[in-house]
């Protein structure tokens, strides 16, 4: 019976045969590259889109227009020239000038209508009233005390007081519708020394209103 030996023998192999198995080495990737900017020509109803990889890829885009300059000098001397031929729009200029002309009328008649505004006074059994007309006959102001905003504030609408009070209404009104002046000699000389009179008289002065025209100038 034949004895049991055991495993037989490796055969020598020299060491530098022999190569192990070694793990390949890790190989770092490169970053990948951002994507290029993406251009396309817009239609007339395309609104503008942000391109992707422009501003947060740290691009910038060169602007093909140039910018223009709007800046211009103002010419003033433009503002000196005077026009050679002027147009007056203001029909009271002249009367303001004096240069205005008045109707004279005839030598006999009475009251003169050698004026441009007259101021006359006119007193009833139960009230005033005072009005300021052209030479055409048209009233421009009036008041009387048959009016409630000033009759309210009286005690009687004709006297004294009524006069006095009317002619500081009066002489406002004339001033807000640009009459500084007037003529007021259209009254009956026996009555013009009346208190009535005399109160209006007074009363349109401290107002501010001149109670006569100045002269025509002829020249």
């Amino acid at each position: 019976m034949p004895s049991w030996r055991g495993p037989a023998p490796l055969p020598h192999v020299p060491a530098a045969n022999v190569r192990l198995p070694v793990k390949a080495a890790h190989k770092q990737r490169p970053p990948p590259a951002p994507p290029a900017a993406v251009t396309r020509d817009r239609g007339a109803g395309d609104k503008a889109r942000p391109f992707p990889g422009g501003a947060e890829a740290g691009l910038s885009f060169a602007s093909t227009t140039t910018s223009l300059k709007t800046e211009t000098e103002v010419d003033t001397n433009e503002n000196e020239v005077v026009a050679p031929d002027f147009t007056n729009r203001n029909p009271r200029n002249l009367e303001q000038l004096g240069l205005a002309r008045k109707e004279r009328g005839w030598k006999t008649t009475w009251p003169k209508r050698e004026f441009w505004h007259r101021l006359r006074l006119e007193r009833t059994q139960h009230y005033v009233e005072a009005f300021v007309e052209r030479c055409d006959g048209d009233v421009v102001v009036s008041a009387s005390t048959r009016e409630w905003a000033i009759k309210k504030h009286l005690y009687s609408p004709k006297g004294v007081t009524a006069c006095k009070n009317l002619g500081r209404v009066m002489a406002q009104r004339c001033l807000e519708a640009g009459i500084n002046f007037v003529n007021f000699k259209a009254v009956i000389p026996w009555e013009y020394r009346c208190d009535s009179i005399q109160e209006f008289q007074k009363a349109m002065e401290e107002g501010g209103v001149v109670l006569r025209e100045p002269q025509r100038i002829y020249q």
